[in-house]
């Protein structure tokens, strides 16, 4: 049986934990946008050299290259037996490009899981990282707890809230994600793919519920 996936899910929600976990446990890569997207520029294809030029400058490497170095990435053997997507697509447009690269060898893809985490705990989840300003050692208030709340258990420095991590930042971010990502869980809906994931609970517990997805029996 073949596992052509994509994870769906808003920062904080374990995305990427449970991609990586997946993709080791089914034998198929992980195929995450930032790491593919710093591979094809470390290994200079032409592709991956236009895209460093976007990187280096802090621009956004439009979706033409994106999706050039998705179909490249997609083609490689280790993918023949499936992957698990991480970060793509992101839009319509995309997930209509993907559709395009499956179908020219006849392949398509067999679930779209959605990480279900409420808005509070995507909060708490993001707000509560801590950075020591003299190491850079990270924290995390309840996950990953220092010793004491405000110094780091290695150097002793004091450990402080990036800005991105505030609750206002990460209040935008989730807006940001929710606007670009609504239509594009209509449009996995539409074609019977999407499946509700409860991104709550133990890591154990969420990994059941996307395999129980994957598997077609329904949301989880």
């Amino acid at each position: 049986m073949s596992n052509r996936i994509i994870l769906l899910g808003a920062p904080g929600s374990g995305k990427g934990t449970q991609a990586r976990h997946l993709a080791a446990e089914w034998g198929v890569p992980q195929i995450a946008t930032g790491d593919m997207l710093r591979e094809a520029a470390a290994h200079g294809s032409p592709l991956g050299l236009e895209a460093k030029r976007y990187m280096d400058t802090g621009g956004l490497v439009p979706d033409g290259v994106v999706i050039g170095l998705v179909a490249e990435r997609l083609a490689r053997p280790d993918a023949k037996a499936g992957f698990v997507l991480d970060g793509f697509p992101r839009t319509v447009a995309q997930a209509e490009a993907l559709d395009r690269i499956l179908r020219e060898p006849g392949l398509s893809l067999d679930r779209v899981a959605f990480l279900d985490v409420s808005r509070a705990e995507l909060l708490r989840r993001l707000t509560g990282r801590r950075v020591c300003r003299r190491c850079g050692a990270a924290y995390h208030l309840v996950s990953a707890p220092p010793q004491t709340s405000d110094r780091c258990d290695a150097c002793k420095g004091e450990l402080y809230q990036r800005e991105d991590d505030a609750p206002a930042a990460v209040a935008r971010r989730l807006d940001v994600y929710e606007k670009q990502t609504a239509p594009l869980l209509a449009y996995y809906e539409r074609g019977g793919l999407l499946a509700a994931v409860r991104g709550e609970g133990s890591m154990d517990d969420v990994t059941a519920g996307i395999r129980k997805a994957v598997r077609g029996t329904g949301a989880a």
